[in-house]
């Protein structure tokens, strides 16, 4: 899809919702409709996208030959504005209407100069209001995940031949950004390595912990690749197995899997989490399973459409997300299988491959 195209749809979204317009800043969602990923600064940068309008995108002059080479550079009007105006009141004149979706990244600083400016018009984050703008993936990006998520696969596979007993989560995790880079990752984003007990913790991160004999753990790691994302969670034993262990994987990777089954298009994201969430419960750890099902991927780690209970937003053929059940055992370790998926238009593709049994590490 051009950056035309998704620009138009923008404002055809913001319009459906019953907004008159779209208001970005730099970020993912400016990143996406037009190409143009300057960091974000305090001098703003916003991009107008109104129906039936052609975009306006309101830059830092010193900024503005940069804005001019974006991608959609064509299908904008780029106006600059000079040190020392005030930026927020040129870009409420640029606004024809009065309530306007903002992206969620935009900073307080700038949404408040924003208000200050206006004559009472209304800003709304673009997460409540237009949650799935990027949700539907095209066939490009739907290309980029699945090359990243190949790189993450491969990572996982070379660091299934590290040692892990006798050194410190820290090492692992050095050990697995050096091969996420190894296979192609521009950025490592994160490395949980939760061994032990500290697998119970989901979002534990590495540290000086030395890997036992007996450990389960938890990994759970992704970067950019192209500009997209990777996010993938196995669990490993080091050394044989408990029975314990091996009993709650097979709870986890059952559970793994009725969720990735459950996914086609018209499903609703609550349904994926419920069919996930129900095997688990009926192991007798529904308690122990303590987050949603899954959340979106594309430029960002973690968008919508989230795979949680309440989310009724229904699946549709190109929308991207995770499928990651767990089961945290405190004071004694956790399991957590994750993959990305896309829905299809006749049910569902894994993008990540790497095997889901319980490796077992030296």
């Amino acid at each position: 899809m051009s950056h035309e195209e998704r620009l138009i749809r923008a404002g055809e979204a913001a319009g459906a919702a019953g907004l008159d317009g779209l208001l970005a800043s730099p970020g993912p969602d400016l990143a996406y409709l037009t190409g143009y990923a300057p960091m974000p600064l305090e001098r703003l940068t916003l991009l107008v996208v109104e129906p039936g309008r052609t975009p306006v995108m309101l830059v830092p002059e010193l900024e503005r030959p940069a804005a001019l080479g974006c991608p959609a550079a064509g299908d904008l009007e780029i106006l600059g504005w000079r040190d020392g105006e005030d930026p927020y009141e040129i870009a409420v004149r640029l606004l024809r209407g009065r309530r306007y979706a903002i992206t969620d990244q935009t900073w307080a600083s700038h949404v408040l100069g924003l208000a200050r400016a206006s004559t009472g018009a209304r800003f709304e984050p673009s997460g409540a209001v237009l949650p799935l703008l990027r949700a539907v993936k095209d066939a490009e990006e739907l290309a980029a995940l699945r090359a990243v998520g190949a790189a993450a696969d491969a990572a996982y596979g070379d660091l299934l031949q590290v040692r892990f007993e006798g050194r410190r989560e820290l090492d692992v995790a050095s050990d697995l950004d050096g091969l996420l880079g190894a296979h192609g990752h521009e950025t490592v984003d994160f490395t949980i390595v939760g061994s032990g007990p500290n697998g119970a913790s989901p979002h534990h991160e590495a540290g000086e912990r030395v890997i036992e004999a007996g450990d389960a753990v938890v990994l759970d790691f992704g970067g950019h690749m192209g500009g997209y994302c990777s996010d993938i969670s196995r669990t490993v034993g080091v050394g044989e197995p408990s029975a314990a262990l091996e009993r709650v994987h097979g709870v986890v990777r059952e559970a793994q899997q009725a969720g990735v089954d459950a996914v086609r298009p018209g499903v609703a994201c609550f349904e994926v989490d419920r069919a996930a969430r129900a095997v688990i419960e009926d192991a007798g750890y529904g308690e122990r399973f303590i987050h949603r099902t899954g959340h979106g991927i594309g430029l960002e780690v973690h968008e919508p459409p989230y795979i949680v209970e309440g989310m009724t937003v229904h699946l549709q053929a190109g929308m991207t997300f995770s499928v990651e059940p767990g089961i945290y055992l405190p004071g004694r370790f956790g399991v957590r299988i994750e993959d990305i998926v896309v829905c299809t238009a006749d049910g569902v593709e894994r993008l990540n491959q790497a095997p889901r049994d319980l490796a077992v590490v030296a």
